[in-house]
């Protein structure tokens, strides 16, 4: 609903007094304000405008967005590069696993479970990998343990990187009816090859993937496991020293940030060996058309697109200034839904809580209800506002697999497929996951039906994302991709 002009040329922000000028969406219209340092967003309801600082949200400085040479200069480690090389990645990866002997493999059946152990993004594949293989097959993630101090080598070389003390403990009920999947990016991991060495004494079969030369790739050798190489990110040796970035990795010099693209050189020699087991019921072009989506992706998050037609930004910067809720239906979701809250932590320096419909409905009401929930009642209207902090806003980012919505075999274009996006909008060949508008007329689940009305009860935005892939591996590549882009560039923003 537009507001009447009259009535924008007399509304100024409150807490500025610069004038305020109309946007978000046609569902959930808001006042944006035209200060330079302001930056807040004020909610309209029902035609009216809600002009208190309380309600309203603070926008992301789009400015360094839409400049590409100062996001290179403000993304130190290349965490842009290292997600658009994540096809690349997918395909070294794949033929690294062939040569190694993956493609040799003739497995006698499928094992009992598949047990896979690691930290980090090696967890997080192994959660995928759950998540497709869906219940005919058992998958189940081993995390560490325990922690044990690493000594120094002496007094002038740095601690040790922590992860290199962490433990794992194999299951009792594991042995020779189970295959034992060991992944890790750096290969040093102590813990790592005790295990391996305990599987080996249990008659488990062991795929190790890790860097070659490193210990947990000699130990595999000796264990007689099938090792498979880790694929590690493009050099980035030569990029610039930077004095605020020296300063981050002393304050926590055991505990370095992860490569963020490290989860696709785990997760594709993983789903390569599954689908070889016929534990993951893939099609046999699947993984190829998985590195052909995160180009895709890649190209529509690219750092010179303009923030209003990339999506990794425009997802951004609706995010800012808020908590968020991240709601999944269904397990290929709620995988995506995990990764993104651990990346908007790693990347970003915001919390998040990821959980499942229709549980998450019940686990996180009481958000509603309380501070955070936009309609929740002040506890002073007169009270002085100017030195209090930005307030923090609930908003929900709902994710979806909308398999249904796909229609018809490759090339044919369905209700939902590329040629027709939600609500009989036009989109783009291969345009990635589409945000639903929330008056889409097509049939939802109850859960969903559900989360629409708490939100709005409570004057919480809702976003939801659908990815249309029939595949749901594609589905889950796309939503991965997407909220990793989006994460990083959200991160990236706060720092300017």
């Amino acid at each position: 609903m537009k507001l009447e002009s009259f009535l924008l040329e007399i509304l100024v922000c409150p807490q500025c007094r610069s004038a305020l000028t109309e946007g978000g969406t046609e569902e959930q219209p808001e006042l944006l304000c035209a200060g330079e340092t302001c930056g807040l967003a004020y909610p309209v309801r029902d035609g009216i405008p809600v002009l208190l600082v309380d309600e309203a949200r603070r926008m992301l400085d789009d400015t360094l967005l839409d400049d590409p040479a100062a996001l290179r200069r403000a993304d130190h480690d290349r965490a842009l590069l290292a997600l658009a090389g994540s096809g690349a990645r997918v395909r070294t990866a794949l033929r690294l696993a062939e040569a190694a002997g993956l493609d040799r493999l003739r497995p006698d059946g499928r094992p009992r479970a598949v047990l896979v152990a690691g930290h980090g993004s090696a967890l997080t594949a192994a959660e995928m990998l759950a998540a497709l293989a869906g219940t005919a097959s058992l998958v189940a993630p081993l995390p560490p343990t325990d922690a044990a101090p690493v000594p120094r080598i002496d007094r002038a070389t740095a601690p040790a990187v922590f992860t290199a003390g962490l433990a794992w403990q194999l299951p009792g009920w594991a042995g020779p009816l189970d295959l034992l999947v060991i992944s890790s990016a750096a290969g040093d991991e102590r813990g790592l090859v005790a295990l391996a060495e305990q599987a080996y004494a249990r008659g488990c079969a062991i795929v190790v993937t890790a860097p070659e030369s490193s210990p947990l790739a000699e130990a595999a050798l000796q264990v007689r496991a099938l090792p498979l190489p880790f694929v590690p990110s493009a050099d980035t040796s030569d990029a610039p020293a930077d004095d605020d970035r020296e300063r981050g990795r002393a304050t926590e010099p055991d505990l370095p940030a992860e490569d963020p693209a490290a989860l696709w050189a785990h997760l594709a020699p993983l789903l390569a060996l599954t689908q070889k087991l016929g534990v993951t019921p893939l099609p046999y072009d699947a993984l190829a058309v998985t590195a052909d989506l995160l180009d895709a992706t890649a190209v529509r998050c690219r750092p010179d697109a303009a923030a209003y037609t990339n999506p990794a930004k425009s997802l951004a910067a609706r995010l800012a200034g808020t908590v968020p809720l991240l709601w999944a239906e269904g397990p290929v979701a709620g995988a995506a839904a995990g990764r993104f809250a651990a990346q908007l932590a790693e990347r970003a320096g915001r919390p998040a809580l990821a959980g499942l419909l229709p549980q998450a409905l019940t686990a996180h009401r009481g958000m509603f209800t309380g501070q955070l929930g936009a309609g929740a009642d002040p506890d002073d209207f007169f009270r002085d506002r100017v030195e209090e902090p930005d307030p923090l806003h609930l908003q929900v980012l709902l994710l979806r697999q909308t398999a249904e919505e796909t229609s018809g075999g490759p090339g044919q274009a369905g209700p939902g497929s590329a040629g027709q996006g939600f609500g009989g909008a036009p989109e783009e060949e291969d345009g990635g996951p589409a945000e639903v508008p929330a008056d889409d007329a097509r049939p939802r689940s109850f859960g969903v039906t559900r989360a629409h009305r708490l939100a709005a009860a409570h004057d919480v935005r809702l976003t939801e994302y659908a990815g249309r892939r029939p595949e749901p591996l594609h589905a889950l590549v796309e939503l991965v991709a997407l909220t990793d882009f989006a994460a990083v560039y959200l991160g990236l923003a706060a720092q300017s």
